[in-house]
C-alpha cells in the first residue's frame, strides 16, 4: 500500500473509533497518531513536528489560570449573581451565559472562554439541581460562534489573517456582523432546542434567590491576584502582534506568574489540567498531518478548483460547505492551516484581491461555524466534554451532533445568504 492509501487506513480507523466511542477518543488519537509513525507516512521527527505546541501550551497555561480562580470561589460568584439576575429561569440563565461565552470569545480565544465558564455552567446546573448537560453544549455553541467574530477570537482565524495579511479590523468588518446575526438566532432557538431539559422546581428556584453569592469568595487575596493576572493575559492577547509575542507564552507567561504569586507548588497547579484532552490534541494532529502529506487533503483542495469551473459564486460555496463540513472531522486549526494554500490558489486562478476575496471569508465562516457539528471541530468542544465527564456526566458523540447538525446547517445556510447578498450579487 502507498502513503495516501496507508494514511487513509489510518485516518478512516481513527474517527470511526472516536465516533463510535468503543475506546476513548484520547486513546483512539494517540493510537492513530501512534500508527502514522509505525506504518511511516511520517517518520517520528515529522510527526512531533506536526504537534501545535502554541495550541497545546495555550491550553495548558489556561488551564493553570483558570484553575487556580476556580480555587477562590469566582465562578461559584459569578453564578450566582447571573442566577439571581435571571430570577432563577433556567432559559434566561442559559441564554445569558450563552451570550457572555460568545462575547468573551470574541476577544479571548473560544478555548480560554470554556475554560473559565464550564465550571460556572457546572455550579449554575448544581444549585437548580438541573442536568448541566444542555448549559454545557450551549457554552460550546455560543463560544465557536463569537469566536469567528473576530481576529483573534479563534485559532482558524489567526492563521487566515497572517497568511492573507488581514488585520484586526477587516474581520471586524467583513465577519462580525454576519456572527451577530447567527448568534442572535441562536439565542432564539435555545428554547426549542433545549426546552424539555430547562426545568427546576420552584423550589430550587427559591433557594438561587436565597443564596449570598458574597460567602462564595473562599481566598480574596488569591482572587485578586488571579484576576489581575487573567487581566495581563487578555491585553497581552489583544496586543500579541505589537508584543510579538504568540498566545502560548501568554498563557504560559500568566500561569507561571501566578503559580509564583499565589504561593503555589507547580505539582498542585498542574495536576488540575485536563491532560485526556492535550494528549487528544497530540494524536489528532499527528494523524491529521499523515493525511496532508499523503496527499488525502490535498485531493479536496483540487477538487474545488476543478469544480469551481472559473466560477467566484462556486467557489465561495465549495470552501464555504466543505469547511463547514470537513472542519467538524479533522479539526478547525489542521483543517484550516491545510485549505489556506489552496485558497491562495484558486485566489489567484480567479484574479481576486486580499480582502476583496469573499474566498477567505467563506473559509474563516465554514470552519468557525461548522466547529459546533461534531464533539471534535474545535479544542473548546473537546475540553467542554471532558469536563463534564469528570464531573460525572457524559456527552456521546451522536447526542452532541443531534444538536450541532442544527446549529450548524443553519449557520452556513445565513452563511451562504449574507456571502451571496454582500460579495456576489
Amino acid at each position: 500500500m502507498n502513503d495516501l492509501a496507508v494514511a487513509s487506513v489510518i485516518f478512516s480507523l481513527t474517527y470511526l473509533l472516536i465516533v463510535s466511542e468503543r475506546v476513548h477518543k484520547t486513546a483512539a488519537a494517540v493510537g492513530g497518531g501512534v500508527a502514522v509513525i509505525v506504518f511511516r507516512v511520517l517518520d517520528q521527527e515529522e510527526a512531533f513536528a506536526a504537534i501545535d505546541l502554541n495550541v497545546i501550551f495555550l491550553l495548558v497555561g489556561m488551564m493553570v489560570i483558570a484553575n487556580t480562580l476556580g480555587k477562590t470561589g469566582a465562578f461559584q460568584w459569578l453564578a450566582i449573581r447571573s442566577a439571581k439576575t435571571a430570577r432563577g429561569s433556567p432559559i434566561v440563565i442559559l441564554i445569558l451565559l450563552a451570550a457572555i461565552a460568545a462575547a468573551a470569545s470574541a476577544f479571548l480565544d473560544n478555548v480560554t472562554t470554556v475554560v473559565l465558564l464550564a465550571p460556572l455552567s457546572l455550579f449554575v446546573a448544581s444549585i437548580l439541581r438541573m442536568n448541566p448537560l444542555p448549559f454545557l453544549v450551549s457554552l460550546v455553541f455560543a463560544s465557536n460562534i463569537g469566536g469567528t467574530a473576530t481576529l483573534i477570537g479563534d485559532p482558524p482565524n489567526i492563521l487566515i489573517g497572517s497568511a492573507a495579511d488581514l488585520g484586526f479590523v477587516d474581520f471586524i468588518v467583513h465577519v462580525t456582523p454576519i456572527v451577530l446575526l447567527v448568534l442572535l438566532g441562536y439565542l432564539a432557538a435555545v428554547f426549542f432546542l433545549f426546552r424539555r431539559q430547562l426545568k427546576a422546581s420552584p423550589q430550587a428556584v427559591a433557594r438561587v434567590m436565597q443564596l449570598d453569592e458574597a460567602e462564595t469568595i473562599t481566598d480574596r487575596p488569591l482572587l485578586q491576584k488571579s484576576v489581575a493576572v487573567l487581566a495581563l493575559v487578555v491585553v497581552a492577547f489583544l496586543l500579541h502582534g505589537l508584543l510579538d509575542l504568540e498566545p502560548a507564552t501568554i498563557a504560559l507567561g500568566g500561569a507561571t506568574a501566578l503559580i509564583i504569586i499565589g504561593r503555589q507548588h507547580p505539582h498542585e497547579a498542574l495536576r488540575e489540567v485536563e491532560w485526556t484532552t492535550i494528549f487528544f490534541f497530540i494524536g489528532l494532529f499527528v494523524v491529521v498531518r499523515g493525511a496532508e502529506e499523503a496527499g488525502l487533503l490535498e485531493h479536496l483542495g483540487n477538487g474545488i478548483i476543478e469544480a469551481s469551473g472559473g466560477h467566484e459564486w462556486a467557489a465561495a460555496m465549495l470552501t464555504l460547505w466543505p469547511a463547514g463540513m470537513m472542519s467538524s472531522v479533522v479539526n478547525q486549526i489542521p483543517y484550516s492551516a491545510a485549505m489556506i494554500p489552496v485558497v491562495e490558489q484558486v485566489n489567484s486562478e480567479l484574479g481576486l484581491g486580499t480582502s476583496d476575496s469573499p474566498l477567505w471569508w467563506a473559509l474563516a465562516l465554514g470552519v468557525g461555524f461548522g466547529a459546533n457539528l461534531t464533539p471534535v471541530g474545535a479544542a473548546a468542544n473537546v475540553l467542554v466534554l471532558n469536563t463534564a465527564e469528570r464531573a460525572g456526566y457524559r456527552i456521546g458523540f451522536l447526542e452532541f451532533m443531534k444538536w450541532g447538525s442544527l446549529t450548524t446547517l443553519a449557520s452556513l445556510v445565513l452563511a451562504t445568504v449574507y456571502l451571496w447578498l454582500r460579495y456576489l450579487l
